[in-house]
């Protein structure tokens, strides 16, 4: 079944619908979807190494679009929707320290926890919650979202070929490491918030 996954990714890269695709997936990431988009970026940018700065850049724009949309969730609906997320992600008891922390360390905050591997939208709905300015958090997202896809899109760019064989050679250990990177993530963001 990965096998199936994997190449679809890669022979979706050569579709046009493809690039939307990804673009909806790094959208929804930011605000509500568990999935990120380095699925999709990086298949497609090792099926396509010439145009993996393309793939990072409509992750990123999307990515901050997404982000305005869980900011959106965190400062209009958080009593409804926004609530309702945080719970489902068991970080509802937190939610009060970690926008506490916002007086002092908004930036270095949406900064860090927007390379990481900590899921996103925790920080998009928490921004919107603690009415953040919204201009500073488009701009700190911008610079964290971008870092985080460009940094894929170089490596990939760059060693895409000697990539793509350790991948397909060992799929299911990437896969598993990955889904463990993304696990940890969350457990990090359950400790840190």
């Amino acid at each position: 079944m990965l096998r199936r996954i994997y190449d679809w990714c890669i022979d979706a890269a050569h579709k046009p619908h493809a690039l939307w695709i990804m673009a909806a997936v790094a959208f929804a990431e930011s605000s509500f979807f568990p999935v990120p988009p380095d699925v999709m970026l990086i298949p497609m940018s090792l099926a396509k190494p010439q145009r993996a700065w393309l793939f990072a850049a409509v992750c990123t724009a999307a990515s901050v679009i997404g982000g305005l949309l869980g900011y959106a969730i965190g400062a209009l609906l958080y009593d409804s929707l926004g609530h309702w997320l945080i719970q489902l992600y068991g970080l509802g008891d937190k939610v009060e320290a970690f926008r506490a922390s916002y007086a002092e360390w908004g930036a270095l905050i949406i900064l860090l926890k927007g390379l990481t591997p900590i899921p996103y939208k925790l920080v998009t709905i928490t921004s919107g919650f603690a009415g953040y300015n919204v201009v500073l958090f488009v701009l700190c997202s911008v610079v964290a979202r971008g870092a985080r896809f460009f940094i894929a899109a170089i490596l990939l760019n760059r060693y895409g070929e000697w990539i793509r064989v350790r991948i397909e050679k060992h799929l299911g250990l990437w896969v598993g490491l990955g889904a463990a990177v993304l696990v940890a993530g969350f457990i990090v963001a359950f400790k840190l918030i």
